[in-house]
């Protein structure tokens, strides 16, 4: 095992309780530092998790607790115009699970603090400043914590990114706006069915609510990107109004569309990916998951590979002999997997806002298409059917298991 032992953990999101879980069960303690004053608190639309990401939850004895506050998706199904297709699946997998972003966040921490995981929230990292034994976080509050390695899964604009590495990238703009809500109309599939639709104007999917109604999510092409912030300041029942104009000439979306309220109606901003970051750790600082790699929510595996990730990071550190020996092996165990991810993601952005004239080839495209790049077996299978071994040694060979 390398020589840490305490660990600052740097975002309370996702894979921060996931990290500090996985650190524990290493044999490291970790304590997780949240930027803003509480939890989610019912902020957030909804997510995918992939089986491979619950396989990785299992690791930290986290999926039964989220499986049992989400959604299984056993099939899905494409439509264009009038023409609805089922999907092919992959055999042998459990089902995808859709799971409230801040209902995800509940759990993960709960577990956490069940384990012995301390929160600090109201703390902003503005800065850390490493030495030969250890790294010190300050905070905006004028607090500050020490420990023998600092952990940034601090998301997309990642304040660790930018301590590591000055010149890293950040996020990128997708050309999508983001959008979600529950629609009162009951679309005509079974439970559990997820449909992908494209539309005139722009893509949407939709699947039962339990419960009743039908959540739906859509995304608009955009002339010019917009933050959170700016997407959020304007009025919901304009946005609404925006939707339901773009979506009248379709099939559900019309009515998914005007039976959604505005008081509802969850506004994500612009979609955004992160590019290749050539740095993932300097010294004691290392990244894990958004911001180290964000794909496109297109590839339904953004939180699994955060999963995945802050569970080889506690391998490598339970394994390797020291600090640097145990980052350099994770990003070899990474860096591949989740960029072959995002460059899947990136080619089904492309689809999600075809022009007129592959709109009007789509209908013709997709027999072919349900052949090559929508085979799960050639497309998903390795994503999906990956489970880590948590008692296999990690090792400084270059084919790291």
């Amino acid at each position: 095992m390398t020589t840490a032992r305490t660990a600052i953990v740097i975002g309370g999101g996702i894979a921060g309780p996931v990290t500090a879980l996985a650190l524990h069960r290493a044999g490291i303690t970790a304590t997780v530092y949240e930027a803003y004053p509480a939890t989610a608190g019912g902020v957030g639309g909804t997510l995918a998790l992939a089986p491979n990401g619950v396989a990785a939850l299992r690791t930290v004895g986290a999926d039964e607790a989220v499986t049992a506050i989400a959604t299984p998706i056993e099939r899905s199904a494409m439509a264009v115009g009038r023409r609805h297709l089922d999907l092919p699946t992959l055999a042998g997998v459990p089902p995808l699970r859709v799971v409230h972003r801040a209902e995800l966040h509940r759990v993960l921490r709960d577990r956490a603090v069940a384990e012995g995981v301390p929160f600090e929230y109201g703390k902003r990292l503005v800065d850390a400043e490493q030495t030969t034994s250890g790294v010190t976080a300050r905070f905006e509050d004028g607090s500050t914590a020490n420990a023998d390695i600092l952990v940034g899964a601090d998301g997309i604009r990642s304040r660790v990114r930018g301590l590591i590495d000055p010149a890293a990238p950040g996020p990128r703009f997708t050309g999508l706006l983001s959008f979600e809500a529950v629609a009162r109309h009951e679309v005509d599939v079974e439970p559990g069915t997820m449909t992908f639709a494209f539309g005139r104007r722009g893509y949407y999917l939709y699947w039962p609510e339990p419960g009743g109604g039908t959540r739906w999510g859509a995304n608009l092409p955009q002339q010019r990107p917009m933050s959170v912030v700016e997407a959020r300041a304007v009025p919901t029942a304009q946005w609404l109004d925006t939707l339901r104009t773009s979506y009248g000439d379709d099939d559900p979306g019309r009515e998914l569309m005007a039976t959604s309220r505005a008081d509802e109606l969850q506004v994500a901003g612009s979609l955004q990916i992160m590019p290749p970051v050539p740095n993932w750790y300097r010294g004691r600082m290392v990244l894990v998951g958004d911001s180290a790699h964000a794909p496109s929510n297109s590839s339904g595996q953004g939180a699994s590979l955060a999963i995945e990730s802050a569970v080889q990071l506690a391998r490598c550190l339970r394994d390797l002999p020291d600090i640097q020996t145990a980052f350099a092996a994770y990003v070899r165990l990474r860096r591949a997997r989740v960029e072959k991810v995002a460059a899947r993601a990136a080619r089904i952005n492309h689809a999600k806002a075809p022009g007129p004239i592959a709109r009007t080839l789509m209908p013709l495209l997709i027999p072919l298409m349900m052949r090559t790049v929508m085979d799960p077996e050639k497309t998903v299978a390795d994503e999906q059917r990956y489970v880590i071994d948590w008692d296999a040694p990690v090792t400084t060979e270059p084919a790291l298991r």
